[in-house]
Parts: C-alpha cells; sequence; structure tokens
C-alpha cells in the first residue's frame, strides 16, 4: 500500500451508481464525470511548518470526503482507483 507524505491523503475513490438522466435514459460510462468522493484509506503525518512543528490532519482515515475535481493525482494499486491529494484539495467530510 502507499503512504502519503507530509499534508497528504490517499483517498479510494467511490464509484457512483448508475447515472439517469432525468428524461430517464442512462448514461454510458465513457460520458460519465470523474467522481469527486471516496474514502480516505491513509494519511501522511501532517504539514511542517517553518518552527519545525507538525500540525495534525483533520481528515482520518475511514472518513468519506468530497475533494477538488481536478485536485490531485489518480494512481492505481492493485486494481483499485485512488487519488493522492494534499489535505487542501479536500472540501468536505461526510458525517
Amino acid at each position: 500500500m502507499l503512504k502519503p507524505l507530509g499534508d497528504r491523503v490517499l483517498v479510494e475513490i467511490i464509484e457512483e451508481a448508475e447515472q439517469k438522466t432525468a428524461e430517464g435514459l442512462y448514461v454510458p460510462d465513457s460520458a460519465k464525470e470523474k467522481s469527486q468522493r471516496g474514502k480516505v484509506v491513509a494519511v501522511g503525518s501532517g504539514k511542517l511548518l517553518d518552527s519545525g512543528e507538525r500540525v495534525a490532519l483533520e481528515v482520518n482515515v475511514g472518513d468519506t470526503v468530497y475533494f477538488a475535481k481536478y485536485g490531485g493525482t489518480e494512481v492505481s494499486v492493485e486494481g483499485k482507483d485512488y487519488s493522492l491529494l494534499s489535505e487542501r484539495d479536500i472540501l468536505a467530510i461526510v458525517e
């Protein structure tokens, strides 16, 4: 598995269920937008300040989050899709 460094977070992308238009037409996989929702599977040690202190991340392993559409780097490990993001690219935690 991957271990993020610093203030980075590894998020497993949660694929959205079948998408259907208001008229009842199904959207093919090739036309779907990439999901912006995922589950945190690993977090880094936190942001290092100039003073040498580390600031803990606000997200924890197991949190479901929404992240910026074009944020992070997409990676695939053992057939699963992940996004490696900076904490600032995470927009919200689903409660």
